[in-house]
C-alpha cells in the first residue's frame, strides 16, 4: 500500500504546485468566463496546470536510450526561436497596413509607444536585474507576446514563464488599463476630435511597403530581421494578389497551430519552483509600469500632434501604438465614442496599432544588438 501511495501524484504534491494549479485555474477562468485573450490564456493556463501535476514528466529531458517528455521536444520550437517568427508570419498575413500607409505620420505614434520599453529597462536595471533581464522585462511594454518570448529566450530564458504571462496578461487587460490613462492625459475636447478619412492606398504601394520595410529594418537592426522579415513576408502574401492560398494558410492553419503549441509551451514553463519567487512579483509590477508608460508615451505624442498644423489628430490613437492588435485600437475608438457617439476612430487608430508591431520588433532587435 505504501508503494502504491508513493506512485501517485498526491504523495508528491507540494504547496508550490498546488498554488500554481490555482493560478492556472484563474487564468482559465479569466479566459473562459471573462473573455480575456482566450486564444492565448486557455493554452497557457492549461499548460501551467499540466506542468504542476506531480510526476507528469512533461519537460523530462530523457537520457541515453530514454525518451524525454512531450514538451521537452515541443519546447525546442521556443528555445530555437522558431515559433515567435512564425506567429509574426501569420500576423503579417492578417494585418492591413492601409491605415498606416494612408496616414504615414501615425508611424511616429507607434514609435513613441515604445517609451515604456526603454524606461522600464532602466528601472529594472536600477532594481538589481541584470541588463539582459531588464531588457526582457522592458519589452513587455511593447504589448507583443511573441516579441517578448523571442527576446527573453535570447537574453534571459530563466524568466520566460513570468515574462510571457505578464506580457499576455497585460495584453488581455488593455480595456481595463488604458482608459483611465487616456482620460487622465487628455481633455474632453481632445477626445472629441474627429479625424479626416485617409487617402486610398494604391496596390503597388501596398506591395512595395513590406519589401522596403524588410530591407531597411534588416540594414538598420539586423537582429530583428527574422521577426520583421516574416511579418512583412506574411503581409506580402496578403497584398501581392497571386498567393491567396498561401495567405489563407498563414492566416488560419499556421497561426492557429503555432498559437496552440506556443501557448502550451509557455504554460509548461510556469513550474512552481521557478515561478513562485520574489522576482516574479517584481516582473509583474514592472510589466504593468512598462505597459502604462508605453500608453502614456503614445498619448503625449498624440497630444503634441493634435496641436500641430495640418489634418487633425485625435491624441487617443497614440495609445493604440502598443502592439495589442486590434484590441488597443478598439479601446481608443470606444473612449472617443464616450465623448461623441458619431466619432469613428477605429481605422485611424489601426495605423499606430500596426506601427507598434514593427516598433516593438525594432526595439527588441536594438536591445538584442546591444546586450547579446
Amino acid at each position: 500500500m505504501e508503494a502504491l501511495w508513493l506512485s501517485t501524484g498526491l504523495a508528491h504534491l507540494t504547496w508550490r504546485e498546488a498554488v500554481m494549479m490555482g493560478i492556472a485555474c484563474v487564468l482559465l477562468w479569466l479566459a473562459i468566463r471573462k473573455g480575456f485573450e482566450p486564444l492565448l490564456l486557455v493554452p497557457i493556463g492549461f499548460g501551467a496546470l499540466m506542468a504542476n501535476l506531480p510526476l507528469s514528466g512533461l519537460m523530462h529531458a530523457g537520457g541515453p536510450g530514454e525518451t524525454g517528455g512531450l514538451f521537452h521536444y515541443l519546447f525546442a520550437g521556443v528555445r530555437l526561436e522558431i515559433f515567435p517568427p512564425l506567429i509574426f508570419l501569420g500576423l503579417g498575413a492578417l494585418t492591413d497596413f492601409g491605415p498606416l500607409l494612408s496616414n504615414p505620420k501615425t508611424f511616429f505614434l507607434g514609435a513613441a509607444a515604445q517609451f515604456g520599453v526603454f524606461g522600464t529597462f532602466l528601472a529594472a536595471n536600477a532594481m538589481g536585474f541584470t541588463p539582459q533581464e531588464a531588457a526582457s522585462i522592458g519589452i513587455i511594454g511593447g504589448a507583443d507576446g511573441p516579441t517578448s518570448i523571442y527576446l527573453t529566450m535570447k537574453l534571459a530564458p530563466h524568466l520566460l514563464g513570468a515574462i510571457a504571462v505578464s506580457a499576455y496578461s497585460y495584453m488581455a487587460l488593455v480595456p481595463l488599463i488604458q482608459p483611465p490613462i487616456m482620460r487622465l492625459l487628455t481633455t474632453k475636447k481632445e477626445r472629441a476630435i474627429r479625424m479626416e478619412a485617409g487617402m486610398e492606398v494604391p496596390r503597388w504601394i501596398r506591395i512595395i511597403f513590406p519589401i522596403g520595410v524588410t530591407i531597411v529594418a534588416a540594414l538598420l537592426v539586423p537582429a530583428a530581421t527574422s521577426l520583421i522579415g516574416l511579418l512583412m513576408f506574411g503581409n506580402l502574401l496578403r497584398e501581392c494578389g497571386v498567393t491567396e492560398r498561401l495567405s489563407r494558410a498563414a492566416q488560419n492553419e499556421l497561426i492557429n497551430l503555432i498559437t496552440i503549441i506556443l501557448g502550451l509551451c509557455v504554460g509548461v514553463s510556469m513550474e512552481g519552483n521557478g515561478f513562485l519567487r520574489t522576482e516574479t512579483l517584481k516582473i509583474l509590477v514592472l510589466g504593468c509600469i512598462a505597459f502604462s508608460l508605453s500608453t502614456a508615451g503614445g498619448l503625449l505624442l498624440g497630444k503634441l500632434m493634435s496641436r500641430m498644423p495640418g489634418s487633425p489628430v485625435n491624441p487617443l490613437i497614440g495609445a493604440a501604438g502598443v502592439s495589442a492588435v486590434p484590441m488597443a485600437a478598439r479601446v481608443a475608438h470606444n473612449v472617443a465614442q464616450e465623448e461623441d457617439s458619431n466619432n469613428y476612430l477605429l481605422m485611424h487608430a489601426m495605423g499606430p496599432n500596426v506601427a507598434g508591431v514593427i516598433g516593438s520588433a525594432v526595439a527588441a532587435g536594438g536591445l538584442l544588438a546591444l546586450l547579446k
